[in-house]
């Protein structure tokens, strides 16, 4: 994953390394750290060595490049207002730090890593949040699933559904969007597939009273969870943004999450932002990772939103989703 990142962020760094050369052609000058030997019997040419071992890139180094790592990152898909957070942050910890020429692209990245670590919210466990409420309220844990259409959401819900059942979790599922045509047909079918019962209307009814029902019939046969489908919205649409609304107002879940794409940058972000703005999502599911060669969604979402991403989908079977791992993405950036 992410080998288009890695490669260029390399690139990028060993072009800092030989910002002295680059710097000269523009009137500019990058500062050499004399190291100053240890004895005085230091031969001629270990000194000249010692010389040019060591560097102190500059600020004038580092904005020579600026622009270019802020590319790299734009086409990597992080959010513009991130990408100049991230570089602000980077330029703050290597500038006027003495380095050894050749180490200077191990510690760009290793300071990128500490950055993106503190920028991605270390995501909780789902699976202890149910058993807890089971254990001390006696209800069913609901969940509330929104998202734009189109970026895999009914899907989704049956594949959470499915990893529940493989912790020993039971669940129903309400087929809250009453407006997408066949939408309810493919949530049955999916709860066919998996034993799992689907509560739904007709096409039109309200969806908060669908959520309802759902959380009633859990209750009333001891299921410990509701997974609650909502239709894809656009986020700039405010009626039907009120619609979640009331449907959050209703039925009242533990826990809101928005499903985005990872592959589609900037309009994650934005969507996750209404969202979040709207009900106060939670934490987020990213779907298509599998074909994600970027990684920048993931960063920005948990940069703007302060949310964590629970899980990625990583293909369209029942078992391909993974918990997400902070660790794991990082190493996969080749940081």
């Amino acid at each position: 994953m992410f080998k288009f990142f890695r490669e260029k962020l390399s690139n990028w760094a060993k072009k800092l390394s030989g910002a002295e050369k680059n710097a000269e052609r523009e009137g500019e000058s990058t500062k050499k750290i004399i190291a100053k030997p240890e004895r005085e019997e230091k031969g001629f040419f270990e000194g000249i060595s010692a010389r040019l071992s060591k560097i102190r890139i500059s600020e004038k180094d580092f904005e020579v490049y600026e622009e270019d790592l802020r590319t790299l990152l734009l086409e990597n898909n992080v959010a513009y207002e991130v990408a100049g957070k991230i570089i602000a942050e980077l330029k703050k910890r290597i500038v006027g730090k003495e380095l050894l020429k050749k180490e200077i692209e191990d510690e760009i990245k290793e300071v990128l890593k500490e950055i993106i670590r503190g920028i991605l919210i270390e995501p909780y466990d789902i699976i202890g949040k149910i058993k807890e409420k089971a254990k001390d309220q006696k209800e069913p844990y609901i969940i509330l699933f929104v998202g734009i259409n189109g970026t895999g959401k009914t899907t989704t819900i049956a594949k959470i559904s499915y990893f529940l059942s493989k912790k020993d979790i039971s669940s129903v599922i309400a087929a809250a969007d009453t407006f997408r045509a066949a939408s309810i047909e493919q949530l049955k079918k999916h709860g066919e597939r998996l034993g799992v019962k689907v509560i739904s209307q007709q096409y039109g009814a309200d969806p908060a009273a669908v959520g309802f029902d759902a959380v009633s019939y859990a209750k009333k046969n001891h299921i410990d969870c509701v997974l609650i489908d909502t239709a894809g919205r656009m986020h700039t649409a405010k009626n039907l943004m009120k619609e979640i609304e009331k449907i959050s107002k209703v039925c009242k879940p533990d826990l809101k999450l928005f499903i985005g794409e990872s592959i589609t940058g900037n309009d994650s972000v934005e969507q996750a932002k209404s969202f979040d703005w709207a009900i106060g999502i939670d934490g987020i599911i990213l779907t298509k990772a599998d074909i994600d060669e970027k990684g920048g969604t993931a960063i920005s979402l948990g940069d703007v939103t302060k949310k964590p991403i629970l899980f990625l989908g990583t293909g369209q079977e029942y078992d391909k989703m993974e918990v997400f791992n902070k660790e794991k993405f990082v190493k996969d950036l080749g940081l």
